[in-house]
């Protein structure tokens, strides 16, 4: 053997050896901090779920084609249709009878027929009305059946119907050739020739049933910044009930406190010299109120969150899971966000957790302010869902899911990306003791939630609606109003309805009401109702005779009756009021979940106006009832404009039923008052302005579920506390390291308006 293949042969077994030394080595090591760890999967069969699921927009298109083809009348695009066509409002998913429903999940039973919900409008018939039909079987439709009576009495009268885009393209037609007649006004008060104002519509429409009349406010109108803050003291009121658009006018017309019949009529009192013209200043884009444009330069990146090994959640189909959560989650274009079959650790806790309803009602000394009482369901709370911004409205890592609907249209649209689901680190510990007597040790929970969140804008305001799902086998229900205020121009005694915000501009007073259902189902469908809270009773020391002490007991009761379990808004109310299962826990407990309610609402409505009872689930803080499914809402999109005569009364709802063993269902009002001031120039902040409710387990389990997080800490003194095997904390150096893989910035949410 020569020198040259000794040399060769050597450095093979040297590389041999160094390759199995690294083997052994390797074996048996954790995998890299950074490698994805895929989540565990849930028991839960997601396929299950799609009985929830919104519509695809192939089935959105099926039911299309079956109603053009099958209702014997001709229907118009919305888009393009007057008040006298026919034409689809709307089409959403019909979600089927809870008991069907649990056959199919619980009791093996067969899977409910896949069936939509559209509503028309019928304009063109003898007697205008709006019509809802159920039409099925998706995917491909075979029948139709007509369940407005069914569900309301009697057909929907069509002056009910929600205002359309194109009905208001028309009305703004109208306005501008109104505002035509009064050119010198509007050129010395507002530097305006009227076709640069934007007008804000107003809600309701009228006094009686059966009006349609509506105001509508104008503001300077500037590119790239909200308009809601720069009122010009006009606004006008235009009577659009008749179905000939022909026919239309303007019947009022209001500037700076004073009435009149026309704009001519304003035009001439102006040549006359009769009214007072408060001269603005056209805005320009750098200094108008409430430009959100950045007064300074970027800086340095703030915090990021991510996870080092990916998400540890999973989502498939409609269906997220995480940590022994299962939640199937879903978009209502009308309502919101809607979220069914909510399970941890295996057990249904609650069927459905829905968003109802937003009021927003306004007090002002000018008309369009002081009649205003919108109900943000008529609009379209999940229409209005935009695409969410990576990295501001949601973590930048979170995972972003499009919705898709059928609005006034024929043709479904898509709000991509705008419903997001992350897994929040709250900064706080969920649960910690450091002991310092006895024993010494440390033990903790980091407080991480899973969080669904899906951002409205109606109108000038954006609402971040939360639905966030704790360790502890709690549920946090939490709504956020941000955005820009609404605004009247300020004369008078504006200052008694509101703040001054800019010069000609008055920060209208309001409420803001949210009305959310949620069917909770604690340990099977059959639950009663029981409230606890706490009294004091004067006792004789039992060592000491000659004196008392005051002793805390609890008072303890079960409610028999939806009168009783129907809790008036500022009265007081039992500060511990569960849901109880018959079943009870380790100890003797009930099983049970705690309704725990977070908000600063004040009165909806005095109890005489005549249109109360549309929103008369305003009355109520809480309210239990027995779950019907002939009372699937509190409210209806048809209440908006005529709230004198509600297509949907909640008050109706409470007919003092037993609610002992029975499956019922909890509605709950959030609320606050907003006196805009100056601070919400040029947005209001989220800080201070959210309200919501929890839903926390009570005896429900053995003990806190926590302690079966994989995410706990422990540690004593004897330990070697920066030990990665011994505490999870000292794991995190390694795996800050491991920097996550963002996906470019890119943002469509302008696409689809």
């Amino acid at each position: 053997m020569n020198v040259k293949t000794a040399l060769v042969l050597l450095v093979l077994a040297l590389a041999t050896i160094f390759a199995l030394v690294c083997v052994l080595l390797t074996r048996g090591r954790a995998p890299s901090p950074c490698q994805h760890q895929p989540p565990e999967q849930e028991g839960t069969d997601d396929a299950q779920s799609l009985v929830f699921a919104d519509l695809t927009p192939e089935e959105m298109v099926q039911v299309v084609r079956y109603l053009q083809g099958n209702l014997g009348v001709r229907l118009v695009d919305a888009r393009r249709a007057k008040p006298s066509d026919n034409c689809i409002a709307s089409v959403d998913v019909q979600v089927p009878a809870k008991a069907e429903v649990l056959r199919f999940l619980d009791g093996g039973g067969a899977r409910p027929p896949r069936e939509a919900l559209a509503v028309l409008y019928f304009g063109d018939q003898p007697e205008p009305n709006v019509t809802e039909y159920v039409v099925g079987p998706l995917p491909t439709p075979g029948y139709h059946r007509d369940v407005t009576v069914q569900k309301y009495g009697g057909k929907v009268p069509y002056h009910r119907r929600p205002v359309t885009g194109k009905e208001y393209v028309d009305i703004n037609a109208l306005i501008q050739r109104e505002l035509g007649k009064a050119p010198r006004f509007l050129a010395a008060c507002c530097e305006s020739d009227g076709t640069d104002l934007a007008a804000l519509t107003t809600a309701p429409r009228g006094f009686k049933s059966g009006d349609r009349m509506t105001w509508f406010v104008l503001f300077h109108g500037v590119a790239g910044t909200g308009y809601y803050l720069s009122p010009v003291g006009l606004e006008v009121l235009v009577d659009h009930s008749s179905l000939d658009v022909s026919r239309w006018a303007v019947s009022r017309v209001f500037y700076n406190g004073q009435y009149y019949p026309s704009a001519a009529h304003l035009e001439d009192a102006f040549l006359a010299n009769l009214l007072e013209v408060v001269r603005i200043e056209k805005p320009r884009a750098g200094t108008v109120l409430g430009s959100m444009r950045p007064r300074r330069p970027p800086g340095s990146p703030g915090p990021l969150q991510y996870e080092p090994q990916g998400p540890r959640y999973s989502i498939r189909n409609n269906r997220v899971t995480f940590q022994g959560w299962s939640i199937a989650f879903g978009m209502n274009p009308n309502s919101g966000p809607r979220l069914f079959d909510i399970r941890y650790r295996g057990e249904r806790i609650v069927y459905e957790l829905s968003l109802q309803e937003a009021l927003a009602l306004y007090g002002s000394n000018c008309p369009g302010g002081m009649s205003t009482r919108y109900l943000d369901g008529s609009f379209g709370i999940g229409r209005f869902a935009y695409e969410l911004v990576r990295g501001l409205d949601c973590p930048y890592t979170a995972t972003y899911v499009d919705r898709h609907y059928l609005v006034e249209s024929e043709t479904p649209k898509t709000n991509q990306n705008s419903l997001c689901i992350f897994e929040h680190d709250a900064a706080l510990p969920l649960r910690r003791h450091f002991s310092d007597s006895h024993s010494l040790y440390y033990g903790g929970l980091q407080k991480t939630t899973l969080v669904i969140r899906t951002i409205s804008t109606l109108i000038n305001y954006d609402y971040v609606w939360d639905f966030m799902f704790h360790g502890s086998g709690a549920v946090e229900v939490r709504v956020h109003a941000t955005g820009y205020i609404s605004s009247s121009f300020l004369h008078g005694r504006g200052t008694d309805y509101g703040n001054r915000v800019g010069p000609h501009t008055l920060g209208t007073m309001h409420l803001h009401h949210i009305h959310y259902k949620v069917d909770l189902d604690v340990g099977g469908q059959l639950n009663s109702l029981e409230t606890q809270d706490m009294g004091y009773e004067v006792v004789k020391d039992p060592w000491s005779a000659q004196n008392t002490i005051e002793r805390p007991y609890l008072r303890r009761e079960r409610l028999a009756r939806e009168e009783e379990a129907a809790f008036p808004l500022n009265a007081p109310m039992p500060r511990y009021v569960s849901f109880a299962s018959p079943e009870p826990n380790k100890w003797g407990h009930p099983r049970s979940y705690r309704l725990q309610i977070a908000s600063f609402a004040g009165e909806h409505l005095p109890a005489s106006s005549r249109m109360e009872r549309a929103i008369s689930w305003g009355r109520y803080q809480l309210a239990v009832t027995r779950r019907k499914e002939e009372e699937p809402t509190s409210t209806s999109i048809y209440n908006q404009n005529d709230p004198w005569t509600p297509t949907v009364a909640f008050a109706d709802f409470i007919d003092n039923e037993t609610i002992t063993h029975q499956d019922l269902v909890a509605w709950i009002s959030v609320g606050f008052l907003h006196v805009p001031h100056a601070e919400d120039i040029p947005n209001t902040v989220t800080v201070g302005n959210g309200v919501g409710f929890f839903l926390r387990p009570y005896n429900y389990f053995d003990q806190d579920p926590s302690v079966e997080s994989p995410d706990s800490v422990y540690f004593s003194p004897e330990q070697d506390t920066g030990a990665c095997g011994t505490n999870p904390l000292a794991c995190l150096p390694p795996a800050a390291a491991c920097a996550p893989h963002l996906p470019p910035f890119r943002y469509r949410g302008f696409l689809n308006l």
